[in-house]
């Protein structure tokens, strides 16, 4: 198969056409746009090949584990809100059905099928799994030229941890020490710790809970909310490459570092594109370590705001497309109807939809 991208998508639509075409000769469906959707996401991303079969292994057969993962891949392109409305909808929509791989309203499982095959999925991390190899196989042999990175606020229905009392500090006298004294060394920040760490141990240490977050506003006004923040880096053509789940009071630089690392990983890309909330002189040296160019908005922190070139405004403008794909999740994939609990389930919801944008964005690039 040709290793050119747009090649591969022709050969792609060309095999997909003629499935179709023998598909609907032998058993005629009634296909919607949004159907069509469905069929050329599923075909693409191909998610039943990473179901892990139990055949062989001591105990009952886990049943329709690749239907039910093409029907959450398929929940997330229909956007459809909840486990309960997905089962209504293939139990009445032929055309879904078939496409899901149930061949009769009788094979569709019941609600509590659903939940389990759903954290046995989020357990094996199957929708990032999926995400991953998709973006290194058609991505991998590109050279990208901006990751765009920020993080968006994820509102979850459970009930916040309480955070332990922070230890009361020494006070100190103010000036320089006096001749002999000798004062602790400051604590090291999660930056500088980071920096000594493996990406391993950077996502290990990454808080999950679910906890209270705040944040300005576009208009100025801070505005708090109780859930998680989703970090995610985008690529020109608002492809999604990865993302990482935190609670919602991390602040985003402190996910930085991992996900550039992540990236780094699936795809060659030449610059990091962020907000003035990653604005730090280790996230610029990461940066560059990793061969890319950093164009971060500058924080001033109380002094002068240090401006862009012109040459680099105009290169920081693309950074829009990670806030598509942010609206492009809530509104369209999921994003908005976060119904499950706990920080592995959250994460398993909200990549069916990465999974689904990035597949879609890819496909589109035939047009």
């Amino acid at each position: 198969m040709n290793l050119i991208l747009n090649s591969r998508l022709s050969q792609f639509m060309t095999n997909f056409q003629e499935d179709l075409w023998d598909w609907q000769q032998e058993d005629p469906l009634i296909l919607t746009p949004k159907l069509i959707d469905v069929i050329r996401v599923l075909e693409f991303v191909n998610i039943e090949r990473f179901v892990p079969s139990s055949q062989g292994l001591v105990g009952r057969p886990a049943e329709y584990r690749s239907q039910i993962a093409r029907a959450f891949v398929a929940k997330a392109v229909l956007d459809i809100p909840t486990t309960e409305a997905l089962i209504d909808r293939l139990q009445s929509d032929l055309s879904l059905r078939r496409i899901c791989g149930f061949q009769s309203v009788f094979e569709v499982p019941g609600a509590w099928t659903f939940s389990r095959a759903f954290a046995e999925f989020a357990e094996l991390n199957l929708p990032d799994m999926t995400h991953n190899l998709l973006i290194k196989r058609e991505l991998g042999d590109q050279i990208i030229g901006h990751l765009l990175h920020d993080a968006t606020k994820i509102e979850a229905r459970e009930k916040p941890i309480a955070k332990p009392k922070p230890e009361p500090q020494v006070k100190r006298r103010r000036g320089r020490p006096c001749k002999g004294e000798e004062r602790p060394p400051q604590p090291e920040t999660v930056l500088e710790k980071q920096q000594h760490q493996t990406l391993e141990a950077m996502l290990a240490n990454i808080p999950k809970a679910c906890d209270v977050g705040s944040k300005k506003n576009s208009q100025g006004h801070t505005e708090s909310w109780v859930g998680y923040k989703l970090h995610i880096s985008t690529a020109d053509g608002d492809i999604p490459v990865a993302a990482l789940l935190s609670s919602a009071s991390t602040h985003d630089s402190q996910v930085a570092l991992p996900l550039m690392k992540i990236c780094n990983q699936r795809v060659t890309s030449l610059y990091d594109l962020a907000d003035s909330g990653y604005c730090s002189r280790i996230i610029r040296e990461e940066s560059r370590k990793l061969g890319h160019v950093p164009l971060i908005d500058h924080n001033p922190r109380r002094g002068e705001k240090i401006e862009f070139l012109p040459h680099e405004a105009e290169r920081y403008k693309a950074r829009t497309g990670v806030e598509r794909t942010n609206s492009d999740l809530k509104d369209n994939h999921g994003g908005r109807h976060v119904r499950v609990r706990g920080a592995t389930k959250v994460y398993a919801h909200l990549m069916y939809g990465i999974l689904v944008i990035a597949a879609e964005q890819i496909l589109r690039l035939l047009n």
